[in-house]
């Protein structure tokens, strides 16, 4: 189980990057557009560095739905590989068997 402090970490870079979405997604058409003039990409850029760094949803990490592990994560069932294995075993996630050969 990962510490609760790291998951509330992870809770509060989500609220952030949902918060700031739109003024990033902004700035960052202002930077891209090539109709902008030098000054209005320089000065967009500069807005753009002085939002918090857990604004970007870059931050933000995978962690697994039931421990919060942060390594060994899978996209399609949000778990990570012990709690997908145990999934698995009890027959929670269809059409996956355990490999025997």
């Amino acid at each position: 189980m990962a510490k609760v402090s790291m998951i509330n970490r992870e809770l509060k870079r989500e609220k952030l990057a949902t918060k700031y979405a739109t003024k990033r997604a902004e700035l960052k058409a202002v930077i891209a557009s090539p109709g902008s003039s030098e000054d209005e990409v320089w000065d967009a850029q500069v807005a753009l560095q002085k939002l918090p760094r857990d604004a970007s949803p870059v931050r933000k990490q995978r962690r697994c739905q039931v421990t919060g592990r942060p390594h060994a994560v899978y996209r399609k069932f949000g778990l990570c590989r012990n709690q997908l294995r145990e999934a698995v075993m009890r027959g929670d996630v269809p059409g996956m068997k355990k490999a025997s050969w």
